[in-house]
């Protein structure tokens, strides 16, 4: 059963008579949200009339309720009503419930047609036909981008001349909502009011008030209005799945089986196998995982290859918390396989991935769930979180090609983010490639880094990092612009980075003793690192040394790292064993 239902429509459609009653009790199943009950009161109408239109019409309505998968509902019920027009020589209604589907499907032009079609049929001097403008606007308000304000018009048209058809004020209500995101709250609310006051024992606008004071997070009124709704039908079959939900993800578990337990007995005669999956949810989040996996069982037993995706996605997650990996890694794969398009999420992912990471699987595999987990993800917030998540995952693995993956995670943080990204995200990105070894795409975004931020020490320090990487030897010189760089922003506070400063100043003056054979570069980054550090013997012997050295000074090496000139011939070369620096730890 799906979480959220779609209001139907009211007794005010309705003929008068025996079948009214009949097709009523099937129309209040549907509000209560026993579906199957509903759909065999319609089928038992159509096995006695199979034109009657009214059952072809609320069948349609009430298999778009079912759970599932929305293409596959969208399939049958377009051939009940395709089949449906041609029986009844294309009856209005029939005609408003295909332009329904249109819409679902994507396909508005053919949805206007059927429904001006339908309201030109039924049109009469006093106008439209209020029940025809009813269905056309709870077929709008079903859609997430209808034309909303048109359906207010024909709802609004059709509630003025027939004020009690609590249907009209519903889906009114709904269309309010819709029209005016954030808005239409207290619309919607004196329409469903209205609703109430016209048949205080119709159970729907209780649930889409309920609804409502959800959306605002207004948990008491939400409440007060499931349980009044509960008070006017004690087998509120959707009420009680809502109180289910509302306690078990407060973990209070005790009083959502109390909840689970009403809902399955509201459904009698109706039973569902189906229901044993909610009891697995309330043993996983009781963290039972022995009982989530029983009675999850039952269900795939009985339902074989129809049984739903979700089930397998519980049986994934349960065994992979019992410590079962490869029962974990079988259900993983079912889930996948299977999967709904309708329920389907970034956190499967997320699961696919800890599971891979027990079963031998590679770290581009684990990479790319993250990624795909990123993309189902609408809102940017959830997708950079969930970015960040398989970030830290592939960082704690270690090895260079998890944490080149990291880097990759990172950088679409930083694409996302766009000219919002900070100094940390793009840090972390080029950090994660440096630690995997990949030098030039760390060079190529602290490059960015440096030019964006270009008083800050870390983008000059991670240069300096990963052009020594690049240039062990230092026979190129690739990183000595950017040591000197990095020192000049060192030295601002002297005292705070005196080991730093002496580090890099150090291999300043090996690279001037050893490789370009220039003496007093040399000797000026040998003093700078005794002033810091005046008692220290070896600085002392290298200055001794160099002093009695004769004076060269060759061309410096350009940024790009230009080899450097040759020593001139005779001269000598200052021992390697003499002139030496200490390797720069980096600090994240």
């Amino acid at each position: 059963m799906k979480k959220t239902l779609i209001t139907l429509l009211a007794s005010g459609l309705l003929s008068v008579g025996v079948q009214a009653q009949t097709l009523q009790e099937g129309i209040n199943n549907l509000y209560a949200g026993r579906i199957k009950n509903a759909i065999t009161v319609f089928e038992k109408l159509l096995a006695v009339n199979p034109n009657n239109i009214e059952a072809i019409y609320w069948l349609g309505q009430t298999k778009l309720e079912t759970d599932e998968i929305m293409g596959a509902r969208l399939k049958d019920v377009r051939s009940i009503y395709e089949k449906a027009l041609q029986a009844t020589n294309g009856a209005p209604l029939i005609k408003v419930g295909m332009g329904h589907i249109d819409l679902l499907t994507n396909k508005n032009e053919d949805a206007r047609q059927h429904f001006e079609s339908a309201l030109t049929m039924t049109r009469t001097k006093k106008g439209d036909d209020p029940v025809i403008s009813t269905a056309i606007g709870r077929a709008i308000t079903d859609t997430k981008n209808g034309d909303f304000a048109y359906a207010i018009r024909l709802l609004e048209d059709a509630a003025s001349k027939d004020p009690k058809n609590t249907e009209t004020l519903i889906q009114l209500g709904n269309a309010y909502r819709k029209a005016r995101p954030g808005e239409g709250g207290g619309l919607a609310f004196q329409t469903y009011k209205k609703a109430i006051e016209v048949n205080s024992s119709f159970v729907g606008p209780y649930m889409r008030l309920a609804k409502l004071f959800e959306s605002q997070k207004n948990w008491e009124l939400y409440l007060q209005y499931l349980n009044d709704g509960v008070s006017k039908d004690p087998k509120f079959t959707a009420a009680y799945y809502e109180l289910f939900y509302y306690y078990f993800f407060r973990a209070q578990f005790t009083e959502a089986e109390n909840y689970l337990t009403k809902y399955i007995d509201s459904k009698l005669p109706e039973t569902d196998i189906q229901d044993q999956f909610l009891y697995a949810q309330l043993c996983w989040a009781k963290k039972d995982f022995s009982c989530a996996v029983s009675k999850a069982e039952i269900v795939y037993v009985a339902m074989g290859d129809v049984t739903k995706p979700k089930v397998f996605r519980l049986l994934a997650d349960a065994y992979f918390q019992k410590g079962d990996f490869a029962n974990a890694k079988k259900y993983s794969d079912l889930f996948f396989l299977k999967k709904n398009p309708d329920d389907y999420i970034s956190g499967d992912h997320k699961i696919r991935a800890d599971i891979l990471s027990k079963t031998g699987g590679t770290t581009d595999e684990i990479f790319v769930n993250y990624l795909q987990g990123s993309v189902l993800d609408t809102v940017l917030s959830s997708k950079i979180d969930f970015l960040k998540q398989g970030a830290e995952f592939l960082k704690a693995r270690g090895d260079s090609i998890s944490r080149v993956r990291e880097g990759d995670l990172r950088l679409e943080i930083v694409k996302l983010k766009a000219d919002k990204a900070g100094q940390r995200d793009f840090f972390d990105a080029g950090f994660a490639y440096y630690q995997g070894k990949n030098y030039e795409k760390a060079d190529s975004i602290f490059d960015v880094f440096t030019d964006r931020y270009p008083d800050e020490v870390y983008g000059p320090m991670m240069q300096y990092n990963i052009h020594r990487a690049l240039d062990s030897t230092m026979e190129k010189g690739m990183a000595v612009p950017w040591a000197e760089k990095y020192l000049t922003l060192l030295e601002k506070d002297t005292a705070k980075n005196k080991k730093t400063i002496i580090g890099v100043a150090s291999y300043l003056a090996s690279y001037h003793a050893n490789i370009v054979k220039d003496r007093e570069k040399a000797l000026e980054y040998l003093r700078k690192m005794l002033v810091l550090d005046p008692t220290n013997e070896i600085i002392k012997n290298n200055i001794s040394v160099l002093e009695k050295a004769p004076a060269t000074k060759p061309p410096s090496p350009s940024k790009g790292g230009a080899a450097p000139a040759p020593a001139k011939a005779g001269s000598p070369k200052p021992s390697a064993k003499t002139i030496t620096h200490k390797e720069i730890p980096i600090k994240t």
